[in-house]
């Protein structure tokens, strides 16, 4: 486990290779996840109407953090850039950002650790 801020902030995230997502015009991101589990393909088969992907819209705050993400950027870089766009409106800017990271990380799997 890291042992102290300095290396948290240090961490760089990338987005998962086999990620899917789409950008609209205002920078939104919507991650699309596969529903292709063989239960839910047998029930398309039996002619349900189960989507092929299911769609989570991100807002603004966390499709800027998301769009950010680019295998170079540091967790400190991201937080500079949240704060020089939002001011005071994201903070506290580490606390939020690191909770975003981590939930987006170990339970959805969108992101991964460059350095770990």
């Amino acid at each position: 486990m890291l042992n102290n801020n300095e290396e948290v902030l240090n961490i760089i995230f990338k987005i998962v290779d086999n990620l899917e997502y789409e950008v609209d015009k205002d920078n939104i991101v919507t991650i699309l996840e596969k529903q292709d589990h063989k239960i839910q393909r047998f029930f398309r088969k039996l002619k349900f109407r189960i989507p092929e992907y299911k769609k989570i819209t991100l807002d603004e705050y966390a499709s800027y953090v998301f769009l950010q993400i680019d295998g170079k950027k540091t967790v400190k870089d991201i937080g500079e850039n949240l704060e020089a766009r939002y001011g005071d409106k994201a903070h506290p800017i580490y606390e939020r950002l690191l909770l975003f990271l981590n939930h987006v990380d170990v339970n959805c799997h969108y992101i991964g650790r460059t350095n770990l």
